[in-house]
């Protein structure tokens, strides 16, 4: 008898889970698809000035000469004055926020590699891979890969403009998913982005595309309406910049 309850129940809890997956129009997962996020940079243009604005209040600005990072992450940052050309050098623990400029070499390569795959063409915006504008960096105190111990690094935000419950920052040792190409031809497929760092509320994390599903519920799980029209079952890794943005505006009102 006791077998028998266990089951039904099974049965209830399966046909429930079943009942909330949701079906996505081709014009649906298209635009789910679309991403969002700036694009990540890791070297700073020498040649344009950089903006430094310390806990303390004080701003400093000069040619950002050098930085210093572990694991990809910046953890000190070298200016040098465009007058005095004196170099002066500040950890990331001092540094409330950082605007740099991207260097040309890095955006040429990054465009190199969106030539190369054909997905890019209807997922991402190639300007943003161009972009002049000032990159902006935060002082985050984070785990590096959830395995280190807590440290204060500068990251780049890459959803400003939607980041006000949900903040993403780049990961620049994230890996991307592979493709397929023939010859000398573009990559087919692929080139999603595996991990980022994630804040919402004091937690941050860096989150991997194979630990989604599992902090679903932190990153979207305080909204019932969104919940319901994106359950985790209906939906992809792919579509998280979307996501991200869409909760965003459904918590926003």
């Amino acid at each position: 008898m006791k077998f028998k309850t266990l089951m039904l129940a099974f049965v209830l809890v399966s046909t429930a889970s079943f009942a909330q997956k949701v079906k996505y129009a081709k014009e649906e997962i298209k635009k789910m698809e679309q991403y969002l996020f700036n694009e990540g940079f890791n070297m700073p243009s020498p040649k344009k000035t950089s903006t430094v604005i310390l806990k303390d209040g004080s701003v400093h600005k000069g040619f950002c000469s050098k930085t210093d990072s572990k694991k990809g992450q910046i953890f000190q940052v070298s200016l040098k004055d465009s007058i005095t050309k004196k170099t002066e050098t500040f950890d990331a623990d001092h540094i409330a926020e950082m605007y740099i400029y991207p260097s040309n070499a890095e955006k040429i390569a990054k465009v190199t590699k969106y030539m190369g795959n054909i997905r890019n063409y209807s997922t991402r915006k190639l300007t943003k891979t161009t972009n002049s504008d000032r990159i902006y960096f935060v002082n985050q105190t984070v785990s590096l890969k959830n395995k280190k111990d807590d440290k204060e690094f500068l990251m780049q935000v890459i959803n400003p403009g939607f980041d006000d419950i949900i903040s993403v920052y780049h990961d620049p040792r994230a890996k991307e998913t592979g493709g397929v190409s023939f010859g000398y031809g573009p990559q087919l497929g692929g080139g999603v982005i595996k991990s980022f760092y994630v804040k919402k509320g004091d937690k941050v994390l860096w989150l991997h595309k194979d630990d989604f599903e599992e902090n679903y519920d932190f990153l979207f799980g305080d909204n019932a309406e969104f919940m319901k029209k994106y359950p985790k079952n209906s939906v992809e890794w792919d579509y998280f910049s979307f996501l991200v943005n869409e909760y965003t505006s459904m918590s926003n009102g």
